[in-house]
């Protein structure tokens, strides 16, 4: 494979330039998924929103992203890589500055919806040019800066978000990606070459229009179904037929098209079938452990915002070192070692989380949130070297794609449910606690004194304000709970991953095609 004439050898200053270009991008996508999440507040206040439509503010976001990582591949064998790495990077500033200027609801959600439509293939596309350049030997390092990237700007995201909107205003969490792309942008001109185009590429249309309406159809289930009390809703009913409708046609269009949206073929390498279970999951824990931190810290903790962030901030340190950690041991240590240890962190520290109060210590939160950063460090590098280390280089820019949306969908599926069952399981609690709550169960004689008598009206407000934070403190030792228990269900899927054989040496003329 000859490289373009035009373009800059990849030499070993140009490869650390574009290494740091495209990590740039995927940071700015990263940080995306929860820097607005801390503003959520104060762009309610702006918008005149209510509670349960600013959430699109934040849904709209993930399933844009969601339904456009796929094509990416498509994308960049018809345009060229470079091509379309620019135009995301250009168009997701551009709807960042929008979001940053929108007066209304319906303006903002419109907008994230372009941001995430942009945005989605800054990931996969940054991951096939880490994996072109890099050889098979330190594909683990690349992956390890690809990983932090990529798993640490969601951690990054709430305190960053919240520093700019206390100091600055609720906007500038999306005005900060204005600088952040023009260096990634300037960077890709300058060293990353084009590849070659496929003239003759094609989309499957009809495949991808079912997978939109699979994915959107079920975000919608997930995200209203709590809130419409679920098949009591002629909505959420229909959801649910177009979402189990539209996957049944697509799992029937892609077993008998010739050549349909998502290559089945892929499902054949057992590595990369095993590690889009693994990331499915890694993409539940890890970002609605997270949607769960947030509320819990600031809402039954009462932690100002910034405080908040900075005690979740060793999260990111833990996944940081470890991954660096790791990228040197890729190679020396059976990765499937590396996987069962990653594991085992991430349920140890959820273990540890199932018996939290409101009265635990700052350093308990710290120490635990390094432990589970650390779990993560241990399972995203390995995974992803194993995931693509037995695919064959045609099939890896489908196989990217594909691996990003399993994420995306696992992280979406992840909050929404956790959220949901937060409520469920919050109202559940307090009615079984209630029922003890009588003139008649002479436990309460003690605490009458304090304003707490069932005999009085404003007693049994405050015992209601008692129930009510008992009982949402026991749903989110559920959630915890729930979230352990994944992590360990996955971990015999370890001993079906195949130790990848020794490959050749890689082309790096590939990414300059």
């Amino acid at each position: 494979m000859a490289s373009s004439a035009a373009s800059p050898a990849v030499t070993v200053a140009n490869r650390g330039a574009i290494t740091a270009c495209v990590i740039l991008a995927v940071i700015m996508q990263a940080l995306d998924t929860t820097i607005a999440n801390v503003a959520l507040p104060y762009i309610q206040g702006s918008v005149s929103a209510s509670a349960d439509q600013i959430n699109w503010v934040l849904t709209s976001y993930i399933v844009a992203a969601a339904i456009m990582t796929p094509p990416s591949g498509f994308l960049a064998a018809k345009f060229g890589r470079k091509r379309v790495l620019l135009a995301a990077i250009a168009g997701f500033v551009g709807a960042s500055v929008l979001c940053g200027l929108a007066q209304s609801l319906n303006q903002i959600v419109a907008f994230r919806l372009l941001q995430g439509l942009f945005g989605a293939s800054l990931v996969p596309l940054s991951q096939s040019i880490l994996l072109d350049i890099y050889t098979v030997e330190e594909r683990g390092s690349a992956m390890a800066l690809f990983g932090v990237s990529v798993m640490v700007g969601p951690v990054l995201g709430p305190v960053l978000g919240g520093w700019l909107t206390d100091n600055i205003s609720w906007r500038w969490v999306f005005y900060i990606n204005v600088p952040i792309g023009a260096l990634a942008f300037m960077g890709i001109v300058v060293f990353v070459g084009e590849t070659k185009r496929d003239a003759l590429a094609k989309l499957d249309w009809f495949g991808f229009a079912l997978m939109s309406l699979f994915i959107a159809a079920l975000q919608l289930f997930l995200d209203r179904g709590e809130q419409l009390d679920w098949f009591s809703s002629g909505e959420i009913m229909i959801e649910a037929i177009v979402c189990a409708a539209a996957f049944y046609l697509l799992l029937v269009h892609t077993l008998t098209s010739e050549k349909s949206f998502v290559n089945p073929r892929l499902f054949l390498d057992q590595n990369f079938t095993i590690s889009m279970i693994f990331i499915f999951v890694i993409g539940i824990t890890y970002l609605a452990s997270l949607a769960l931190m947030t509320p819990y810290l600031q809402t039954l903790m009462g932690y100002p915002v910034i405080t908040a962030g900075i005690v979740m901030g060793p999260r990111g340190l833990g996944t940081m070192l470890c991954m660096f950690i790791v990228g040197r041991l890729i190679g020396k240590v059976d990765s499937r070692w590396l996987l069962a240890l990653g594991l085992g962190l991430t349920a140890w520290a959820m273990y540890d989380m199932t018996s939290w109060t409101p009265d635990i210590s700052q350093w308990t939160i710290v120490s635990v949130g390094f432990i589970q950063g650390a779990g993560l460090g241990f399972l995203f590098v390995p995974l992803t070297t194993m995931a693509f280390s037995t695919l064959p280089a045609h099939m890896r820019g489908d196989g990217t794609g594909l691996y990003n949306l399993s994420r995306n969908i696992g992280s979406s599926v992840g909050i929404s449910v956790v959220t949901a069952l937060i409520v469920e399981n919050t109202q559940s609690n307090h009615e079984s606690i209630a029922a003890y709550v009588t003139p008649f169960n002479r436990a309460f004689d003690a605490v009458a004194a304090q304003g707490l008598s069932p005999l009085t009206a404003a007693g049994r407000a405050a015992l209601n304000d008692v129930i009510t934070l008992q009982s949402t403190i026991i749903a989110y030792m559920d959630d915890f709970k729930l979230l352990m228990l994944m992590s360990l269900a996955v971990m015999p899927l370890v001993l079906l991953l195949k130790k990848p054989q020794a490959a050749p040496a890689m082309d790096h003329s590939a990414v300059m095609e």
